[in-house]
């Protein structure tokens, strides 16, 4: 009896303890420098991210969220099944085609993880705790930021430091609007540099690949991320999984929220017992 009603105590401390945590918005950061914003009128505007953070708490996990739409529309955005985690997340906007056209939108992307890694310590954060995370087009810049590391490499930012991949229903192959915007027809297979498939290695980060039904999703998305979970681990990765959410579409990021949560809390244990 004591031992439970001390184990109800606890739980409810820490019960009590999360839900006395606030939460600080920041909006509408830009992640380049001065000078480049001063150069570029659309990149002052579009090249912005929001933080949501914890208050007054140190060593957070960061989830850099990236919001789909095909690379031609959508806006940055703090999912709401991610809030009062205990995480940071970073919802980040990017420069859309036919505005710009590739590599412009992956460099975007590379500069917002950048300046996560430049300053989110300053906020309380933990540099090694930074995850990748985005739905369809955002889950194909994800992992092109993830697997080409030339993109951080400009920022003197090793890809290997990123704790997780986590991408919903990323493309594989190079993505529909590349090839779009050099004549390739959608259905016309492809893959060259700017695609994640071309750069699969041994010593990326761990890679979580979520899709919906494999009859449900469009074209053929599962496909190409169950073939880049196979060539990975071909590869030598040894921590690439994939998971097929049965019954859901390509609209799948409710059932995968879970699923992140849970992936992140995973890595996060394993840095702590190699600590």
């Amino acid at each position: 009896m004591k031992k439970q009603l001390l184990l109800f105590l606890f739980l409810l401390t820490a019960t009590v303890s999360k839900a006395q945590t606030e939460y600080i918005t920041k909006t509408n950061i830009q992640y380049y420098d001065q000078a480049t914003n001063k150069s570029d009128s659309y990149i002052a505007e579009r090249c912005v991210m929001d933080i949501y953070l914890p208050k007054d708490t140190k060593n957070f996990a960061t989830i850099v969220w990236f919001h789909g739409g095909g690379i031609t529309q959508g806006n940055k955005e703090i999912p709401e099944y991610l809030k009062n985690k205990g995480y940071c997340i970073v919802g980040v906007n990017y420069r859309l085609s036919p505005n710009v056209k590739a590599p412009a939108y992956i460099e975007d992307s590379a500069a917002a993880v950048a300046w996560v890694y430049n300053n989110i310590e300053k906020y309380g954060g933990d540099p090694s705790l930074v995850f990748l995370s985005g739905h369809s087009a955002g889950g194909y810049l994800v992992s092109m930021v993830g697997l080409d590391q030339k993109y951080l490499a400009k920022y003197d930012i090793d890809s290997n430091r990123i704790a997780g991949l986590i991408p919903f229903s990323g493309q594989y192959i190079t993505h529909f609007t590349v090839r779009k915007e050099r004549g390739i027809p959608e259905k016309q297979p492809f893959v060259d540099e700017y695609a994640p498939l071309f750069h699969v290695r041994a010593d990326a980060p761990p890679l979580l690949l979520i899709t919906g039904d494999r009859e449900m999703e469009m074209l053929g998305r599962y496909e190409e991320n169950a073939y880049m979970a196979r060539m990975m681990k071909i590869a030598g990765h040894k921590d690439t999984r994939l998971y097929e959410l049965e019954g859901y579409g390509h609209n799948m990021t409710e059932p995968a929220f879970p699923l992140l949560v849970k992936e992140v809390n995973r890595i996060i244990e394993l840095k702590k017992k190699k600590k």
